[in-house]
C-alpha cells in the first residue's frame, strides 16, 4: 500500500480551509444582505399581515356569536354580538403586546354614510375569564379633518399601548376602541362638520353616535346601558365626543375632550341657526341642567402654549358656568403643553382623566348565569 505524502495532505488542507472559508463568507453576506434588506421589505409590509382577514366577536368562544344571548338572563349587563358580522382585515399590530387593529367599511344605515371604522379590543377580550363578559366602548376622534384616516389607528401616538398598560396598572378600564373617520371629506379650507347632522349635507352626527355603536354592537360583547360607552378626541373631536354625550346622555355616559372647541362653528351651519343650537355644548349643557337628565362626566386637558392657550379660558369658562346637577367635570391643565395628540395621551392618565371616568363606567364583568 502506497501512502500519500506529507505534501498531499497539505494540500487537501488547504483545500478544506478554502472551501471552509468561501462557506463562511457566503453566510456572513447572506447575513448582512438579510439585515439590510429586512428594514426595507418591513418597512413595505412584504413579512406583514396587513389585509388578512381577521375576526374578534366571533372568536371568543363561550356563544360569542350573534345570537349567544339566548337563554342568558333577562337582567344581564351583557350585550353579545347582534350581528351580522362585519367583514374586517388587519391594519396593523400595536408592537407592545402583538395585538392587532382592524379596519371594516361601514355602510351606515341610518345616516346613508359609507366610510372606514378601525377598531381595537384589549387583551382581555380573548382571556377565557372575560369569555362572556361585555367590554366598555371608547370612541375616539382624531382632530383636523379625520378623513380618509382616523389618526389613533396607528401605533404612533400609543393609544392602543397605553389603554392596555393603564389596565393593568388599574387606571383604567380595558376599552375597546371604535376609530371613525370624522369627515366625510379631505379638510378643504378648514371646512368641517362638526359631527353634526348640518341639512342638506352628509349625517355625521348619525353616523358617530348611531351607525357607529350598531356596528361595534353587532360584532362585539359589549356593556347593554350608556354605562358602558364613551368619547374621547383632540381638537375638533374633542367637540364632536363633548357635544354627542350632551346630547344623548341616554347612550353616552363620558368624554375625555382634548384641547376643544366649545361651539359648533363649520361655515356649513350657514342659514340653519335652528339646527345649529341645538348642537351647542352650551346650550345642551342649560338643557341637561334644566331637566335633571342622567349624569354625564366631562373630561378636559388643555395645553398652556399656542392655540390650547386661547382655548383655556373658554374651557374654563364652560366649567364653571355648568359643572351643576347632572354635568360632573374635571379639568386637567397640561403645563407647557400644547395643541398636540402626543401630549394629550400620557396625560390622560397622568392627569387622572380616563381614571375619574373609568370609576363611573361599567367594566367586563361575568354575565348572569342562564336563567333556569
Amino acid at each position: 500500500m502506497t501512502h500519500p505524502s506529507h505534501g498531499a495532505y497539505q494540500s487537501r488542507g488547504h483545500r478544506r480551509a478554502r472551501r471552509a472559508k468561501r462557506w463562511i463568507l457566503g453566510v456572513v453576506a447572506v447575513t448582512v444582505l438579510g439585515l439590510i434588506a429586512w428594514p426595507v421589505l418591513n418597512y413595505f409590509d412584504v413579512f406583514s399581515d396587513k389585509g388578512d382577514a381577521i375576526s374578534f366577536g366571533q372568536d371568543g368562544g363561550g356563544g360569542d356569536k350573534p345570537g349567544g344571548d339566548k337563554g342568558r338572563a333577562a337582567n344581564s349587563k351583557v350585550l353579545m354580538p347582534t350581528g351580522p358580522e362585519a367583514k374586517f382585515t388587519v391594519a396593523g399590530t400595536v408592537p407592545e403586546n402583538g395585538t392587532k387593529i382592524a379596519v371594516t367599511t361601514l355602510e351606515g344605515k341610518k345616516s346613508g354614510f359609507t366610510g372606514k371604522v378601525w377598531v381595537w379590543v384589549p387583551p382581555e377580550y380573548k382571556d377565557p375569564k372575560y369569555a362572556k363578559s361585555g367590554f366598555p366602548v371608547m370612541v375616539a376622534l382624531p382632530g383636523g379633518a379625520g378623513y380618509p384616516s382616523n389618526y389613533w389607528m396607528g401605533t404612533d401616538l400609543k393609544l392602543e399601548a397605553s389603554i392596555s398598560q393603564w389596565s393593568k396598572e388599574g387606571k383604567s378600564l380595558p376599552f375597546i376602541l371604535a376609530m371613525p373617520i370624522l369627515n366625510p371629506h379631505p379638510d378643504t379650507g378648514g371646512l368641517y362638520w362638526d359631527a353634526s347632522d348640518i341639512p342638506g349635507q352628509p349625517k355625521m352626527g348619525t353616523w358617530l353616535t348611531e351607525d357607529v355603536p350598531d356596528l361595534i354592537k353587532a360584532n362585539f360583547r359589549t356593556v347593554k346601558s350608556r354605562d358602558g360607552w364613551a368619547f374621547m378626541g383632540s381638537s375638533t373631536g374633542g367637540f364632536a365626543g363633548l357635544k354627542s354625550v350632551l346630547q344623548k346622555p341616554g347612550q353616552f355616559k363620558a368624554v375625555i375632550a382634548s384641547g376643544p372647541d366649545i361651539v359648533p362653528d363649520s361655515r356649513l351651519w350657514a342659514g340653519h341657526d335652528k339646527e345649529k343650537a341645538e348642537n351647542n355644548p352650551n346650550l345642551l349643557a342649560q338643557k341637561l341642567i334644566a331637566a335633571k337628565s342622567p349624569d354625564v362626566y366631562l373630561a378636559f386637558q388643555v395645553g398652556t402654549v399656542g392655540s390650547d392657550a386661547q382655548a383655556k379660558p373658554k374651557i374654563e369658562e364652560f366649567i364653571a358656568k355648568y359643572s351643576k346637577g347632572p354635568v360632573k367635570t374635571k379639568l386637567s391643565v397640561i403645563q407647557g403643553g400644547g395643541h398636540n395628540a402626543k401630549t394629550y395621551v400620557p396625560n390622560m392618565a397622568n392627569g387622572g382623566l380616563i381614571q375619574w371616568i373609568s370609576e363611573h363606567m361599567q367594566g367586563p364583568e361575568p354575565a348572569s348565569e342562564p336563567a333556569s
